[in-house]
């Protein structure tokens, strides 16, 4: 029997979990008409086939009308919600892996205006920063409803035989009622600390008549929000022994601060740049205090952490969500003594930023997560073996020549540069940005361990590319940075890809506009105003900064806020003027009629890239498709057959950035579906 921490089973009340890695409760988005459905149960299910002990499915599953999902979570105020749950569990129970559920009440945190337009309910009139809706204060019968809400959606999960719920407590309606910040009830439910937990123990006493003893129910709380006049540690300590103490919960599920901010809810999960497990040591210390079955996750990314956080006996269960949408297969990698095979979560938070912009959570690193039904984790062999030359070695080639050897086919790849990573090796030149380049090494790791050949500072033309005599030729050759946007003065602004490259030294007086809204912009702006230079961030859209998305804006912003760089939004860069020693820049607007300047002495430009695609046009003439793609069987994945040239000798395909500016994710999803079936 192993002696790996991590491996070894724990008893959970009647419940055997056969290690120490779960999944804890979240929301991909993945739910049809509130149902988790097909791709809602292939997700669980391909984790659970590669051995995590416990999943638990929906962050915020909703049991209540009045809690209108804002990011598509499952309706468990729903009668038809108990079969597509069995579905799930009895898919995941197959392969022994415990199936539990998150249950909420939003209150606060949602908005009026969605599904039915009921009024959003709190436990006081004071409106959430980040859904902006002002609730009105909770009544008796509201209290008495929603109680009878979540009983009966607790009484539905065991009747979908699932193992068990998590009550969600940290800024939704339960704590809400928890915290003198959100708490301004009179009477029963507001004033004293026993009070305020009233409606909490009222709603566990009924879902108990409900399940009865012996199914699972556990809470999902915050121990201290971290705000001055909420709840404080000391209160988070005594909330904690009461839950454990009222002989109504199994299992205690710590968070440490407040999410009714994008800053805040960036802190209880924190994003790339942000330190590794910041909560485990308070996690630990609840666990020390209770000594009650413990449960936490909160960037959690390695085997390395969670193994620590099980030994030092500071959890009971630690949870890698986020790792887990990188690599579904980390428990399997870890019993086949595979662990340096994990591809790693680097945090780019591309799975939680995109939830909260209405879109269904996807890993920038993995473009299976979520797609199981379409998209294979691992790659089946082909029946007859290919040449395949890639030409770059940024993302969107890496891999093409990681699946394309997976394929079991000869891949060769030649990059330009001395080191593979193209854009993302400038990306991870901001230190906080530095865990992107992961991305890269894994992927080379995997191809030098399947035998791809390299060819580093080589500038592949069509003759070099064309002297393998390949079967397949795919172009990854990335964009260069397009900065010719102004009616005048072009040759007088850099990109932000001279900032970050060092190819232009920061000036001290900056103009940075931005027309492309994704990371290029910030980082240039940090590496800037670092230097104490003023900086002004310029956007003609609405809002700052759109494609970076909330949570991952975050540590940019608290950098460039420290740094006092200025937002401009709804402007745009017309023209720039040389002005003696310095620039004089023509500010105008898409709203139109007015005219503004900027004494600076330096503009920068984002403006996305433009495809560095002459050789892919080289190559065309010679090619049996002549570079076209059918585009009905890349998303039915199905191989490419498309024939429109007889002399041609081989088939040509450009991915990633070599064919628009898009984005990582965008370049490795090209990558996977069309090399899958080569």
């Amino acid at each position: 029997m192993t002696s790996d921490p991590l491996l070894q089973p724990y008893q959970l009340k009647h419940l055997t979990l056969k290690n120490r890695l779960m999944i804890t409760s979240h929301e991909p988005a993945y739910p049809e008409d509130g149902m988790p459905k097909d791709r809602y149960r292939a997700y669980h299910a391909e984790r659970a086939r590669a051995g995590v002990a416990l999943t638990m499915t929906a962050g915020s599953a909703s049991v209540a009308r009045d809690s209108p999902p804002v990011f598509n979570n499952i309706l468990a105020w729903k009668d038809e919600v108990v079969g597509w749950m069995k579905q799930l569990a009895d898919e995941c129970h197959e392969h022994d892996c415990a199936v539990m559920i998150q249950l909420t009440h939003l209150g606060r945190r949602t908005r009026w205006d969605k599904a039915d337009w009921l009024p959003v309910v709190s436990s006081s009139h004071e409106r959430e920063p980040s859904h902006r809706a002002f609730p009105k204060k909770a009544e008796d019968w509201d209290i008495s409803r929603i109680i009878e809400d979540y009983a009966d959606a607790a009484e539905r999960m065991k009747a979908a035989g699932l193992d068990g719920i998590e009550l969600q407590a940290y800024g939704h309606l339960m704590d809400q009622f928890w915290s003198p910040l959100t708490n301004d009830l009179d009477g029963d439910y507001g004033g004293s600390l026993d009070n305020r937990l009233r409606f909490t123990f009222e709603t566990l006493t009924a879902i108990r008549e409900r399940v009865g003893p012996d199914f699972i129910v556990g809470v999902r709380y915050t121990g201290d929000e971290d705000l001055p006049g909420g709840l404080t540690k000391e209160d988070g300590l005594q909330i904690s022994h009461r839950l454990k103490d009222c002989g109504m919960v199994d299992f205690l599920n710590v968070v440490k601060g407040h999410i009714d901010t994008d800053a805040g809810l960036t802190d209880v999960i924190p994003v790339q740049g942000m330190r590794s497990a910041p909560h485990l040591d308070f996690a630990g210390e609840i666990r020390a205090a209770t000594q009650f079955p413990t449960f936490h996750a909160a960037k959690i990314q390695d085997v390395a952490t969670a193994r620590h956080a099980v030994a030092s006996g500071k959890l009971d269960m630690v949870g890698m969500t986020r790792a887990h949408m990188a690599d579904p297969h980390i428990v399997a990698k870890i019993m086949r003594g595979e662990e340096e095979r994990i591809r790693p979560c680097v945090g780019a938070n591309y799975c939680l930023d995109r939830i909260y912009q209405g879109g269904m959570a996807l890993c920038l690193h993995n473009p299976a997560t979520g797609r199981e039904l379409e998209q294979p984790h691992e790659i089946a062999e082909a029946e007859t073996r290919r040449r395949v030359v890639i030409v770059g070695a940024g993302p969107a080639g890496l891999e093409a020549a990681r699946v394309a050897a997976e394929r079991g086919h000869e891949v060769i790849v030649h990059e330009a540069a001395d080191d593979p990573g193209g854009q993302i090796r400038l990306t991870a030149q901001t230190d906080r940005r530095k865990e992107m380049i992961q991305l890269i090494q894994w992927r080379l790791n995997e191809c030098e361990r399947m035998g791809v050949t390299f060819h580093f500072n080589s500038f592949a033309d069509e003759a070099i590319v064309l002297a393998h005599d390949p079967d397949v030729i795919i172009v990854a050759t990335g964009g260069l940075p397009h900065t010719e946007v102004l009616d005048e003065g072009d040759a007088l602004v850099v990109s932000a890809w001279d900032i970050l490259s060092g190819d232009a030294q920061p000036g001290a007086n900056v103009l940075i506009y931005d027309d492309a809204g994704d990371y290029a912009a910030l980082q240039a702006a940090e590496k800037i105003a670092a230097t104490g230079a003023r900086v002004e961030i310029m956007t003609r859209d609405r809002s700052f900064a759109p494609e970076v998305m909330a949570m991952s804006l975050t540590p940019s912003m608290r950098e460039l806020q420290k740094h006092d760089v200025t937002f401009t939004v709804t402007w745009k860069l017309d023209a720039v003027r040389r002005e003696g020693n310095a620039l004089r820049a023509v500010i105008g607007s898409d709203y139109g009629g007015v005219t503004r300047e900027r004494h600076v002495d330096q503009v920068v430009v984002n403006h996305g890239t433009r495809p560095l695609d002459d050789i892919y046009f080289d190559l065309c003439p010679g090619s049996t498709n002549l570079g076209e793609v059918d585009y009905e069987a890349l998303v039915e994945g199905r191989s490419q057959e498309v024939a429109r040239n007889e002399r041609g000798s081989y088939q040509l395909f450009r991915i990633g950035d070599a064919v628009a500016a898009r984005n990582t994710h965008a370049a490795i999803y090209d990558a996977l579906r069309l090399c899958k079936v080569l």
